[in-house]
Formats: C-alpha cells, structure tokens, sequence
C-alpha cells in the first residue's frame, strides 16, 4: 500500500510542476489569466498529495500499536503511563 502512495505522490507532484512549466512556457503567450488559473490549480495540488501520501491504510501499524517484542511494548506502556513502573 506504501508503494501505491508513493507512485500517487510523485504523479500528483509530476502534475503540478507539468502544470507551471505549461503555463509560464506555452500558456501565456495566449492567454495571462489562463496561465495564472493553472498556476491557482497546480498550488492546491501539493497539499492534496501530501495528504494522500501520509494517510494511514487499514494495514499499516499505528505508532501505538504493539510492536510484538514484549519488553519493549512493556517499556513504552511505562512511559505512557499505562502501567505503573516496574520496581
């Protein structure tokens, strides 16, 4: 799933600087205020990606989540305060 982000990431990020070159190099040579709308459209494009590029799949672990060695799920839970400290 991390895989499938990533490759969304770099397309979206692909798009947007595809999206200035095209408007300062071809687009306003024709028209000024289409190449500014491109540009209005390739800023709100960063945002969007890094949200997709960090949100959490149902697969992915948590920082929570227990990691499976139990000392160091024992240690965390002490210095969350889940459990009292060991004496």
């Amino acid at each position: 799933m991390y895989t499938r982000r990533r490759h969304i990431y770099f397309a979206m990020m692909g798009t947007c600087i595809g999206l200035f070159v095209l408007a300062w190099a071809v687009v306003r040579i024709w028209s000024i205020p289409a190449a500014v709308a491109l540009c209005i459209v390739a800023m709100l494009i960063p945002p969007v990606a890094a949200m997709i590029a960090n949100r959490r799949g149902p697969e992915d672990r948590w920082w929570d989540d227990p990691s499976g060695d139990p000392q160091s799920d024992e240690w965390w839970d002490e210095l969350d305060g889940k459990k009292p400290p060991r004496r």
